[in-house]
């Protein structure tokens, strides 16, 4: 078995973190390490982490608030594993999912994978809306159609070679995913749902115009996209993040 490394970012989620964890723990895959990245978390997410014993789990702890991004860069900086796979502190996997997506990879040969996922509410509970999602994106499809979920990435670096997060606020993962896809691969889904994404309250309009301001600049400032693309690939963008709400 090759080794996973899990990235997971952390800011006072000591309500979720222990769901999430166990969830990690659940994994019929067993070669793999939890690096938790702690954004100088003021709640118990600390004392939650503490309370599992067990040696693959890696509790990181930042001096200081730096943003998700950084944070996530942390544990990529220290991470081993060949596989790296992302999963944040309030978000679950289902017990296959490490299991069935490094097998999906090894069969095909693929480099950056991901899957389909469901929506639950911030208690747990399933909403009833499963996010289906497309059977490969290149670059520019990704561009239009940001479907891919965090949570369900997984990447070889052994093809991908090493990488960081862009350091910006939001839509960091967006900018990573087009990065390596600028390195000539294209993304694979593996249908099957893996994951659940959990719709916290902390969400609000402010929240999402703000990531809206970062998709357009990660197309203008960070790809050189032109004025007239990005507006094309913006409103793509706008419209299919509206259809995963509905």
């Amino acid at each position: 078995m090759e080794l996973v490394s899990i990235i997971m970012p952390a800011y006072n989620c000591g309500r979720f973190i222990a769901e999430s964890i166990r969830s990690v723990l659940s994994q019929t895959y067993t070669q793999w390490e939890l690096l938790i990245a702690d954004d100088c978390s003021t709640d118990n997410t600390a004392d939650v982490v503490a309370s599992f014993n067990d040696q693959r789990i890696h509790y990181l702890r930042n001096n200081k608030n730096i943003g998700a991004a950084e944070t996530r860069n942390e544990a990529l900086r220290i991470a081993k594993g060949r596989y790296i796979a992302f999963l944040d502190a309030d978000d679950l996997w289902m017990p296959t999912k490490l299991d069935h997506q490094i097998a999906f990879m090894q069969k095909y040969g693929y480099a950056f994978t991901f899957t389909d996922y469901q929506i639950i509410n911030e208690d747990g509970s399933l909403t009833g809306k499963t996010l289906k999602m497309p059977s490969s994106l290149t670059y520019r499809q990704y561009c239009c159609n940001t479907a891919i979920g965090c949570l369900t990435v997984v990447t070889d670096r052994k093809q991908t070679g090493d990488f960081l997060m862009p350091d910006i606020r939001s839509s960091h993962d967006m900018a990573l995913w087009l990065q390596i896809m600028k390195r000539g691969f294209t993304a694979y889904s593996l249908p099957e749902c893996l994951g659940s994404y959990r719709l916290v309250s902390t969400s609000n309009t402010a929240k999402k115009w703000k990531a809206a301001k970062d998709v357009w600049r990660v197309y203008r400032k960070l790809e050189g996209i032109d004025v007239i693309n990005a507006s094309f690939c913006f409103c793509s963008y706008a419209w299919h993040a509206i259809l995963k709400r509905l």
